[in-house]
């Protein structure tokens, strides 16, 4: 198994070798035999071991083992303890997703700190096939279908190709020793049930069932190859990038496409999406519906779906900027505003009549009571636009300039203490315009 190992680190993950490595150890005959394996090969690695205080004092001896395995072999060691219970309630998720999330965390957090190149874990040809059956009974794509993943990002799994019957042989030949973790014999969990009760009819119904495995994940690997160079190229046609976290997906172009929910699941599936019946009603929703995931939202326009990333700051009612009369500046994360006052004498020199509204106004200052403010329009606003007669309620004048539903969220408003004057980057409010009994001017200028 040592020259198949070193072998396919050669043919897959050429790269690693001479790398600081990062192994993910729990004690376990498979993490063991990896650490193992990566010494005969003279690897440069540490081991890093999470003590989730889930199995009691098994836990901790689980601890000392690894700590005592990698003292006897002088590898450096990280060790952690986590209450992983307390995790699972805050986080408000099961405590076997805490201890993965905790685990991978953690993980980064040692590669990161001192600076180990990638994270090596221990998963084998038996939790692949598992991991698969899992997906299959849950409900999966093609990808869920594929199993774990060789690599993902900093994280490499070399044993992938290995059995856990081929694994238990190189430990006992080597005669290794490794901590049992007693649960693993408990059916409680779905993924003993497959390994203790559905592998094994797999397996006597077919005694070569474990290569078959492997034939058909290579062909459903490469399957979803193909699937993700076509979505790839759909994707560059329907989605137009419009900001940092935002995109705009053409309907009729999602329409035209054969399959459109496959396709659809498939170009937003990464985004955490899990209410795809929603997702699909989108299409011919009314503008302004809207479907959530954890990070991402889906907003239906009227030609377009408009994918923008959540964001993680207060609630926009309180975002509420106030401006005095020798302010000069105003600093925000959507830009800059800039306030100069101007006499009547030096309009001529600003060229009012040629100014673009979308980057300043000019503002009749006596018209004005002060202090301004800032703030992002909400339902009910109206205010009267220069060059038309009356007033307009904003949602209106959205509708009519055919402003998006997403660039509504972004807008904001100037506002005196009781009235719009500017409806920024867009129009300014016909009561506070320059007039020939005009004395003083406020110039506000826009920078993005």
């Amino acid at each position: 198994m040592t020259d198949r190992f070193e072998n396919h680190i050669h043919t897959v993950f050429p790269y690693i070798k001479g790398k600081k490595l990062l192994l993910a150890i729990s004690g376990g005959i498979d993490s063991v035999v990896l650490a193992d394996l990566l010494l005969q090969n003279d690897y440069d690695f540490a081991l890093a071991h999470c003590n989730f205080q889930l199995r009691g004092t098994d836990s901790d001896k689980d601890e000392a083992f690894v700590k005592d395995f990698a003292q006897k072999r002088n590898i450096p060691v990280f060790t952690v303890k986590f209450d992983t219970k307390k995790t699972a309630s805050e986080r408000k998720i099961s405590t076997q997703v805490a201890a993965r999330e905790l685990r991978y965390e953690w993980f980064e957090n040692i590669r990161k700190e001192h600076q180990y190149n990638f994270i090596l874990t221990a998963h084998h040809a038996d939790d692949n096939l598992e991991t698969v059956l899992i997906n299959l009974l849950r409900g999966t794509g093609l990808e869920g279908l594929t199993g774990i993943p060789e690599r993902n990002k900093n994280i490499i799994r070399p044993l992938l190709p290995f059995t856990r019957e081929e694994i238990k042989n190189y430990a006992e030949k080597k005669e290794l020793k490794w901590r049992e973790d007693l649960s693993n014999f408990e059916d409680k969990y779905t993924r003993n049930k497959i390994r203790h009760h559905i592998l094994p009819v797999f397996k006597e119904l077919n005694s070569g069932f474990d290569n078959s495995f492997v034939q058909t994940l290579s062909h459903l690997k490469g399957a979803q190859s193909i699937l993700k160079e076509t979505v790839k190229k759909a994707q560059c046609r329907i989605f137009n990038k419009t900001d940092k976290d935002a995109y705009q997906m053409d309907i009729k172009k999602i329409k035209r496409l054969k399959n459109t929910k496959h396709y659809l699941y498939e170009m937003l599936k990464d985004y955490g999406f899990t209410e795809w019946e929603d997702v699909y009603h989108l299409l011919t929703a009314q503008p302004g519906k809207q479907v959530f995931s954890k990070t991402h939202r889906l907003i239906k326009d009227r030609d377009y779906l408009l994918l923008t990333k959540l964001k993680s700051n207060s609630d926009p009612s309180v975002e509420v900027y106030k401006i005095s009369a020798d302010q000069k500046t105003l600093k925000t994360d959507e830009g800059t505003l800039l306030f100069k006052d101007l006499g009547v004498e030096e309009v001529e020199n600003e060229n009012i009549f040629k100014s673009d509204p979308e980057k300043e106004v000019y503002l009749d200052k006596n018209k004005i009571e002060y202090p301004l403010t800032v703030r992002k329009w909400k339902d009910g606003d109206y205010f009267y636009p220069i060059g038309l007669q009356g007033k307009k309620k904003l949602s209106k004048y959205f509708k009519d300039e055919k402003i998006s539903v997403l660039d509504k969220e972004n807008i904001w408003l100037l506002c005196d203490q009781n009235k719009i004057a500017w409806v920024i980057g867009k129009r300014m409010d016909d009561r506070f315009k320059i007039t020939p009994d005009t004395k003083e001017i406020l110039k506000i200028e826009k920078l993005s």
